[in-house]
């Protein structure tokens, strides 16, 4: 490209910044157990902190999407990289809030609670990098691939799967070194793993010059891009940000708002922006931000599970891992690959056909029973149906709404973030819990009277079963004379709760298996809108020659040659 911008280069430096993104997230879910075990976690306080991954992307993203032009795409970088490594170095220092060997139960509960404080802080501050990130690379990949968006966002997006399974796989391998070696926990080294390809992607991006992004170059007014988004998309991100903020009240022990005033509280912004632009904004764009809560649950809070999911099905922490690395190298290259795909089905066929496989993958994975060569089959169809689900619907959006810049695009995503993060992964784990605590409950009451405990949460009080009181039955097994009355008892304890916390975690896949087919529905019925509009059909700003260099006065006359019809697009 013209005036200094390498668009290989910096297409490259983009798919690798997600690379990184995804390092966090993997080695996040794979150290779970560890965090579980240091900080006596719930799975509903695991659901937070997964949701503290997921969450603050949304306010990021879109916050950046707003300024990002004024500001500059190599400013919000640096921002994102300064998140990122901040992250690391707050989560690694977390265990040292725990007290000494002997301390007493008071002083342990509270260093224990500090320490979810930093692992929920670090978890939140390398979300907010994740956003920022994607709040560039995003729209800069669609100005550079002005014409071939879907294909282009698939191919950036290869990214963050491969970041899945690499790491995932550097998880399983350091997992081999003795902690007695190392200083620290092994799961702090494993955290700063993170680090390696934050730097290489800071490397490889300091000092590149970036294009005008495609709305800008057509010279399309800022408040036009408002507009495309409109009031009613305004009060869905609302309540998604108070949903967010919600949380963080509820885990720093401040009184949460009840839905009602969550709702009331996002309705005032959403009205004062409906005042100012005027618009309601696109129909099947809200559509669309609905159905990615939906999708952003079936495929990120899936992911986010799938490996302690497994982990207790196969009591294998490797064989747990391995299934998220082996569904991201599927996702990876069907990612990579998709040239063909995408040309020869347009992108709302190719998101109802990943639906309909999903849902069959996520029933196939429920009762697939603990025969690992079958759970993988499952495993492969499962990964097969999430492969473009993401990045498709952000080419959905940039390609039919093309006036709405980066504001769209980065909204949609940070809505699909945001809604997992607050509501999805709690959900889940909040499912497990209460499916948990139920079984052990109809199987041995008055053991469910000893471990069960009633807790807060953000979709109102739930029981779970507490995990230091589980695992004390253990401990309590292994120093107990063999054959004797309270061995056998506690032996028995042991494979009820073990069996009933592999079925019922097992078991939620199948309801999560609920969301792709109610999106398969969405789907179904926007292929039928179009067709009865002549058939899917892109958006075009700008002609195919543009080059999107910086020169003002050729996004001037860019801007002049717009195509009008666009702005006519639904």
């Amino acid at each position: 490209m013209s005036d200094g911008v390498n668009r290989n280069r910096l297409f490259r430096a983009c798919t690798v910044s997600l690379v990184a993104s995804a390092f966090g997230f993997a080695i996040r879910a794979a150290i779970l157990g560890a965090w579980r075990q240091d900080f006596n976690l719930s799975q509903e306080q695991i659901g937070y902190l997964l949701g503290a991954g997921l969450f603050p992307f949304a306010i990021s993203i879109i916050l950046f999407s707003l300024i990002v032009d004024r500001i500059g795409n190599g400013v919000s970088l640096a921002i994102a990289f300064t998140l990122h490594v901040a992250s690391v170095l707050v989560t690694i220092a977390a265990p040292l809030a725990l007290p000494a060997a002997g301390a007493s139960p008071e002083a342990v509960a509270a260093g224990q609670k500090i320490g979810f404080t930093l692992l929920y802080v670090g978890t939140f501050l390398f979300a907010l990098g994740n956003g920022t990130l994607e709040a560039v690379v995003n729209p800069v990949t669609t100005t550079l691939y002005h014409r071939e968006k879907t294909h282009y966002l698939n191919i950036l997006h290869s990214g963050w799967p491969f970041g899945l399974a690499l790491a995932g796989l550097l998880v399983i391998a350091s997992n081999v070194i003795n902690p007695a070696y190392i200083p620290g926990r092994l799961w702090q080294w494993q955290m700063g793993l993170v680090l390696i390809p934050t730097l290489l992607y800071g490397a490889m991006l300091f000092g590149q010059k970036f294009p005008v992004q495609e709305r800008v170059a057509a010279n399309v007014p800022y408040v036009d891009m408002l507009r495309e988004f409109g009031a009613a998309s305004c009060f869905i991100v609302c309540f998604f940000v108070v949903a967010g903020i919600n949380q963080i009240m509820l885990v720093a022990g401040v009184p949460a708002f009840a839905l009602s005033t969550q709702l009331i509280i996002a309705l005032v912004p959403a009205l004062l922006f409906a005042l100012y632009i005027r618009s309601f904004g696109r129909p099947m764009f809200v559509i669309l931000l609905l159905v990615m809560v939906l999708l952003a649950t079936t495929e990120l809070g899936t992911d986010s599970w799938i490996g302690d999911i497994m982990r207790t099905v196969l009591k294998s922490p490797t064989l747990g891992t391995l299934f998220l690395v082996w569904t991201s190298l599927i996702m990876f290259f069907l990612r990579f690959f998709s040239g063909p795909i995408v040309k020869r089905a347009n992108p709302l066929q190719l998101l109802a056909a990943s639906a309909a496989i999903g849902a069959i993958g996520l029933v196939w994975l429920a009762k697939a029973g603990t025969a690992p060569a079958i759970l993988f089959m499952a495993a492969t169809f499962y990964g097969f149906g999430k492969s473009f689900f993401w990045p498709t619907t952000l080419g959905v959006v940039s390609e039919q709404y093309p006036r709405g810049g980066a504001l769209m695009i980065n909204a949609i995503a940070g809505v699909g973030m945001i809604s997992v993060g607050t509501l999805g992964n709690p959900a889940i784990g909040a499912v497990q819990d209460g499916a948990f605590a139920a079984e052990v409950r109809a199987a041995d009451p008055a053991l469910a009277a000893r471990l069960v405990d009633k807790r807060p949460g953000i979709f109102g009080e739930s029981y779970a079963v507490d995990p230091l009181k589980r695992a004390q039955i253990t401990t309590a097994l292994a120093t107990t004379t063999p054959g004797t009355t309270d061995a056998v008892a506690l032996a028995r304890q042991q494979a009820l709760l073990d069996s009933a916390d592999s079925s019922t975690k097992q078991g939620t896949l199948a309801k999560i298996a609920l969301l792709p087919m109610i999106m398969l529905v969405c789907y179904l019925a926007l292929l039928a809108y179009f067709k009865t509009r002549g058939g899917y059909r892109p958006s075009y700003l700008l002609p195919e020659e543009d080059d999107f260099t910086d020169d003002e006065q050729l996004r001037v006359v860019r801007g002049r040659m717009s195509v009008v019809n666009a702005h006519a697009s639904s």
